[in-house]
């Protein structure tokens, strides 16, 4: 396995590189070579970046290498389930909170409570004891919603309000940052290895090494960011909401009472248009089974020795290389649907799954099928997140959209908690049969999640065959999915 998952690495950096300059070839960057030409933009979008990509840095460092802590520390895999429980229930519980959090403290100071609470769920891996570990999982599922929410929601403020730059200009860089995010998380992978494997420092050094990076975040934020608002601010009593700085309790209430607008909204869209309704259906079967899958990927690969920083900086490589296929494939070339690309997605997960139900069978596994298998897995999520992320930009209006998607992420998440859940009855019921049936059977349920995710997809296209809101400017719509 050791040298199966560099030969993987290597074979899929080579890939990556490949289709990322076929794809640079095919572009047409008429909104780039439109900011480029802007020196404001440019120093403003630097500024964000530099902050954004850091905060993503050390959350990237903390993936390879949780399951192995938790391990190391002698723990039963349905204990670690339970951390694991934890961590997602606390993102059920805080996803709303945090976007009302970001209007009632403050953007800026929400980005800041971000990177305090990250640090503090990384020292808390120094211990040993249960309850302080599950305290981290619970600041880990509070530092997750922010880091989803309070960057991007600061970004466009600014963006809109602040600088009044163009709309259209906003979506370059959220572009950017994705490109950077899967180079990242490559660079995450080797680096939590150096320090844990070929150093031999074990496997808490990656967390205490993401720590120095949510210290700089926070310092640009503090310093950078706060001259940026103020700057442009001035000293007008525009400043105080700027700034994040409520002036009295009725701004507090102004704060709560957009959040629940919005949301109440996001539910009305939610249930009035069947699109909406079948597309939330197929992102909270796909991404539940996704936290199952980061659950579970280790103990199957783990005990036949790979290096895991390696073969996470592989898995996410392969999805590098499903993101860069869907530029390719939608290009002025080829002109692929986004659902085409959707619908391939979730046909390459539910064989990846159906791959690794006959490769972890107990007494019988087969650890270079099932890297296989979640590379395959993860290309599928390469692929999936781009074409996603196109379909809810055209059938869920942009004002009501941070509600949609907050109603998304509910059942998402419930799933996901309770599989784990069940994962963890079916492993305290075997009298000791750690990585035996249990988790084959969560990966056969898996499976039929996916089956179900894709009848959704295809569903979604049978009702919005002639939908242009679907497809891609410029394409005809008859015979479409």
């Amino acid at each position: 396995m050791l040298v199966t998952a560099y030969l993987a690495f290597v074979a899929l950096s080579v890939l990556c590189v490949g289709l990322e300059l076929a794809a640079r070839r095919l572009a047409t960057p008429q909104a780039t070579q439109t900011t480029a030409a802007n020196p404001a933009f440019r120093r403003f979008q630097r500024l964000f970046l530099k902050t954004y990509l850091l905060a993503l840095w050390a959350d990237w460092l903390q993936g390879p290498y949780l399951y192995k802590l938790y391990r190391h520390y002698s723990f039963l895999e349905s204990q670690i389930a339970i951390l694991y429980v934890c961590g997602l229930a606390s993102c059920v519980l805080f996803a709303p909170v945090a976007g009302w959090l970001s209007q009632a403290l403050g953007r800026r100071q929400t980005c800041l409570l971000f990177c305090l609470a990250y640090s503090v769920c990384c020292l808390t891996k120094l211990s040993q004891d249960y309850f302080v570990l599950i305290l981290g999982r619970v600041l880990g599922g509070l530092s997750t919603s922010l880091l989803t929410t309070a960057f991007e929601a600061w970004y466009v403020q600014c963006h809109v309000d602040i600088h009044d730059f163009p709309k259209e200009w906003i979506p370059v860089t959220f572009e950017k940052a994705a490109d950077w995010n899967h180079g990242l998380a490559v660079g995450a992978g080797l680096v939590a290895n150096l320090f844990a494997e070929w150093l031999q420092l074990g496997p808490v050094a990656p967390f205490l090494l993401a720590i120095p990076s949510l210290a700089a975040c926070a310092w640009l934020v503090l310093s950078e960011w706060s001259s940026e608002e103020k700057r442009e601010a001035g000293d007008g009593d525009k400043s105080a909401p700027l700034l994040g700085l409520p002036s009295a309790p009725q701004t507090r209430l102004s704060a709560q009472a957009r959040f629940r607008r919005s949301c109440l909204e996001g539910l009305r869209c939610l249930l009035s248009d069947r699109r909406v309704l079948l597309l939330g259906g197929v992102q909270a079967l796909f991404e539940s089974v996704l936290y199952i899958f980061v659950f579970l990927w280790t103990p199957v690969l783990d005990p036949h020795g790979p290096p895991l920083g390696i073969v996470f900086s592989s898995l996410m490589a392969a999805s590098m290389a499903g993101s860069t296929l869907f530029r390719l494939a939608t290009s002025t070339r080829y002109r692929l649907q986004p659902g085409h690309l959707l619908c391939l997605a979730v046909l390459l997960a539910f064989f990846s799954f159906f791959m690794l139900t006959f490769s972890t069978v107990p007494g019988q596994p087969k650890p270079a099928e099932s890297l296989l298998a979640f590379l395959l897995l993860e290309l599928a999520c390469g692929l999936y997140f781009p074409a996603v992320s196109f379909l809810q930009g055209r059938v869920i209006p942009m004002e009501r959209r941070a509600g949609v998607l907050a109603w998304f992420r509910l059942p998402l998440h419930l799933l996901a908690c309770l599989g784990l859940l069940t994962l963890h009855g079916q492993v305290s019921g075997t009298g000791g049969g750690e990585a035996g049936s249990g988790t084959r059977h969560m990966f056969a349920g898996c499976a039929g999640m996916m089956l179900a995710a894709l009848l959704a997809v295809v569903s979604l296209f049978t009702l919005g065959r002639n939908d242009a809101d679907l497809r891609l400017e410029g394409t005809r719509g008859e015979g479409d999915i």
